[in-house]
């Protein structure tokens, strides 16, 4: 990685103001020592991730940490923190060490963080720097806004990919208006019915866990749902392997403990059937992972309980509706736009580096192909040319 030579505040050009150090936290406790101003600084950023607050980055460096290196590089003007950088190092197979955000693609919206009193494009750039230093051939950062610090850094040192649509709603004039006025009154109609079908085949009922425990017990069931859903396909979720799971256990009970997350259960005669899992932070609604059981998939149970997760997270002062997802049909309907997220690619340090980031863009451009051919047909069939598929609930930023 070879950015702009650091701005004068940086070097400590005689005369300017004092210059800012760098440090590498590589013990998991030292985010713990710093949690406050680690979470003042992630609110700095002009679209938030909950995925980079501390509740989720220090269950992820438990869970994770023991078969990837991670560490945070952090800039500091005196005490103060003022910028930082969650990495996590892996070994590809072809040998390549590559770079990423702390979370890989389970960390939408993540960036380099800077103070926004502070420089920086400069700081910015240094923190990437110090990213491709310890043996590092190349960097491979997933979920960035196209307005992030990162994006503004990379230059022509790396490349930005489209990976993820990422559709949100504006709910300044409240839930039931927009509702009304993106639906058709079929569409709505339909709604109802799917409803009355669910209440008509025994006790349905709508939960929503907030605190800890509650939280522990809906997410287990939300396990069970999100099993029986993706049942013999691929999954890239944390919600099927051992250590993914151990990893969410810790990570809701300590969103729980903030307030920030949220799992609506819809049941039928006490038994979970569909659930919604969602963030509420910093006065938005982040939809995390939801799933159903595909036995009442004609019934759709997932949309319906997405309209209620909205409507419970508008009555609780969100203002805005994250995705963070692909342009499924459902979400289109309601959203006012896509605000994409992408792939930064780049920042070789190494001959082995430029080899990863060829191979790595090729590997995207392959599987950019295949998902536009598999929309072409998805729209084909939506059609009414053949079957439809069966309603979606991905909101996998795989």
């Amino acid at each position: 990685m070879s950015p702009p030579p650091l701005s004068p505040i940086l070097a400590g050009e005689p005369g300017r103001a004092r210059p800012i150090r760098f440090e590498t936290i590589s013990e998991r406790d030292g985010l713990a020592a710093r949690a406050d101003e680690w979470d003042a600084l992630v609110s700095t950023t002009s679209r938030q991730s909950p995925f980079f607050s501390t509740p989720w980055l220090l269950a992820w460096w438990r869970h994770h940490g023991q078969e990837r290196a991670m560490r945070i590089e952090i800039a500091l003007d005196g005490d103060r923190l003022v910028g930082g950088l969650p990495l996590e190092v892996e070994r590809t197979r072809m040998g390549s060490r590559v770079a990423h955000f702390m979370g890989r693609h389970h960390a939408p919206l993540a960036d380099v963080l800077v103070a926004d009193d502070c420089d920086e494009l400069a700081i910015g750039r240094a923190l990437v720097e110090r990213a491709g230093t310890g043996g590092t051939d190349f960097g491979d950062f997933f979920g960035v806004a196209h307005d992030s610090v990162l994006a503004r850094v990379a230059g022509s040192d790396a490349t930005l990919v489209e990976r993820i649509e990422a559709p949100f709603i504006d709910l300044a004039r409240g839930w039931d208006e927009i509702y009304g006025e993106r639906t058709s009154s079929k569409r709505r109609n339909l709604h109802r019915r799917r409803r009355r079908q669910l209440g008509e085949l025994g006790e349905l009922s709508i939960e929503i866990a907030r605190d800890e425990d509650d939280l522990a017990a809906a997410l287990d069931a939300a396990f069970r749902l999100h099993e029986l859903r993706w049942e013999g396909r691929s999954d890239g979720s944390e919600f099927t392997t051992a250590v993914g799971k151990a990893f969410h256990r810790e990570a809701v009970r300590a969103l729980g403990a903030r307030d920030m997350a949220r799992i609506l259960t819809m049941r039928l005669d006490g038994v979970p059937i569909a659930f919604h899992y969602w963030i509420q932070y910093a006065g938005c609604m982040y939809v995390h992972r939801l799933a159903f059981d595909p036995a009442f998939a004609k019934h759709s149970p997932g949309l319906i309980a997405t309209l209620d997760a909205i409507e419970s997270a508008e009555q609780e002062g969100a203002g805005r509706v994250e995705f963070l997802g692909g342009g499924e049909r459902y979400k289109l309907e309601l959203a006012d736009a896509t605000a994409p997220l992408y792939q930064c690619i780049g920042f070789a340090t190494t001959l082995r580096g430029r080899a990863g980031v060829s191979a790595a863009r090729a590997a995207i451009a392959v599987h950019m192909r295949l998902r536009r051919s598999e929309r072409a047909r998805s729209l084909y069939l939506r059609a009414g040319r053949f079957q439809r598929r069966p309603e979606s609930d991905s909101n996998s930023v795989l």
